[in-house]
């Protein structure tokens, strides 16, 4: 992409940020090694450098193909990525000193395939960024990714639970030694499909058929897409019993839908319907059990996990009472980066990463960590309000409510304000397809940033793909163009 001149891209910003975040990374690796062998090794600093190399990569893929991208966005998310090495990694130094065994290697144990994992997934980024020029192109393919999405939610569904359940939801496909989540990326492609449906048909569900105290109701004839959307999503909280993914699920449809037609009658009915579901579907499991039953249990331990009867349980509060312990213990300041007993809470690397970290950083440090993801999440949406297109509008603003929704769903699971779920933590929890995924739904908000930071030739020239471009409407003020069918 040829550069204006006298047009800033920042990419240099971009670049000392990236050094910055890796110094914290480094400096966070020392004081683990100082905590655990009273030393620091000569090789402390190796994963950083690593990364870091692995991060310049990219930042000069952007620097060539999208040159006016957010220069934010890339040091924010890999100061987490970076963070969460670090941590896993501080995990297999505990575990080797207990078992006796050498210092591990760069590549050995989590926190290596971590780093492998997220060389993969910088690639992936990298592919995206150089295949897709033009955000507007995605709509091309908006009816085949819709239908890619509801096949990847549905098939650990369908599944027998040992080839996809694991700690009591069913959210894998499990292949021998490799477990895959497809829901991750089922995500992405339903961002792109309830965008391109939602430009199509955003002036019939704008139109109001009565108001009650003071807002503006949708009609009964429009509630055809929100009530299909809530049935899958209660179908994902049966049968794959997980509350948290029919959560990101349906909310992300309700808020985009209310983003697009700017009626928050919308929201209304998406609070009552998700939340009328989940309480019948709670009743259902207290009195027949059945599909309902898993469903029940996680909600009566979310209500009492100190209650004795499912701490001793197996797959019962345990998980949940440890990650409490955790956080309580860490207090405001934490006990330090390796200096506390994370390896005591069950599922640390993946599900209770959070709760893990929270007991050596303490409230002040995950504060500052939920502070990058809000970070994130605003440069998301700063660049879905500044685009062109109301396509780019949505699909950026649906990607970064997904990913603030999905750090909420984690966070208020293990803090207890909602029923533990199967998600993991965006860039911190070990994992390749949470990272691949969320990676791609880096990619995708940076190549709309450039669309909205750069010069109008950039947002692609035209919302009627390879046709004239079409008179700016306005969407919540700002100037916009619509495709038009």
């Amino acid at each position: 992409m040829s550069r204006v001149p006298g047009l800033k891209t920042h990419r240099n910003a971009e670049l000392g940020l990236l050094a910055l975040a890796m110094a914290i990374v480094a400096i966070y690796s020392a004081v683990v090694e100082s905590n655990q062998y009273d030393t620091i090794t000569p090789t402390f600093w190796l994963p950083a450098a690593l990364l870091g190399v692995l991060f310049l990569g990219l930042h000069f893929v952007v620097r060539f193909t999208a040159p006016y991208a957010d220069p934010v966005l890339i040091p924010a998310v890999a100061l987490l990525n970076g963070l969460g090495i670090a941590f896993l990694r501080r995990l297999d130094i505990a575990k080797a000193i207990t078992h006796k065994q050498p210092h591990p290697g760069l590549f050995s144990a989590t926190s290596g395939r971590q780093l492998i994992w997220t060389l993969a997934s910088l690639i992936l980024a990298a592919i995206l960024l150089l295949v897709i020029r033009d955000h507007k192109i995605v709509s091309r393919y908006a009816y085949t990714l819709g239908l890619v999405g509801i096949v990847l939610v549905m098939i650990p569904a369908v599944l027998p639970g040992s080839l996809s359940e694991v700690n009591g939801a069913k959210l894998w496909i499990k292949l021998g030694p490799v477990q895959v989540q497809p829901g991750e990326f089922a995500k992405l492609a339903l961002v792109s499909f309830f965008a391109y449906y939602l430009v199509r048909k955003r002036e019939v569900l704008s139109l109001a058929s009565r108001r009650f105290l003071g807002i503006d109701f949708p009609r009964g004839r429009d509630l055809g897409p929100v009530v299909t959307v809530w049935l899958l999503s209660l179908l994902v909280l049966v049968f794959e019993k997980d509350l948290g993914t029919a959560l990101l699920y349906f909310g992300l449809f309700v808020v985009t839908l209310y983003v697009a037609t700017e009626r928050a009658s919308w929201l209304i009915i998406g609070l009552l319907l998700f939340f009328g579901g989940v309480y019948v579907a709670y009743l259902l499991g207290a009195s027949i059990g059945g599909p309902f039953a898993n469903f029940y249990d996680r909600a009566s331990i979310w209500l009492d996990p100190f209650n004795e009867t499912f701490y001793n349980r197996t797959g019962g509060s345990y998980q949940l009472v440890q990650g409490l312990l955790a956080l309580g213990t860490g207090g405001l300041f934490g006990s330090g980066p390796g200096a506390g007993s994370p390896g005591l809470v069950p599922a640390v690397p993946t599900d209770f990463i959070f709760a893990g970290m929270g007991e050596e950083i303490g409230l002040f440090g995950l504060s500052a960590l939920l502070v990058v993801y809000l970070l994130i999440v605003e440069r998301g949406l700063r660049a879905a309000l500044n685009v062109r297109d109301s396509f780019g509008k949505l699909v950026g603003g649906g990607l970064a409510f997904t990913l603030g929704l999905q750090v909420f769903v984690i966070l208020g699971g293990i803090t207890g304000l909602i029923p533990l779920t199967g998600q993991t933590t965006p860039f911190l929890s070990a994992g390749g397809s949470s990272l691949m995924a969320n990676w791609l739904l880096v990619a995708m908000l940076l190549r709309i940033s450039n669309a909205a930071r750069g010069p109008a030739a950039s947002s692609g020239g035209s919302d009627r793909l390879g046709g004239p471009r079409k008179a700016p409407i306005q969407l919540h003020g700002a100037p916009t163009e619509v495709f038009k069918p």
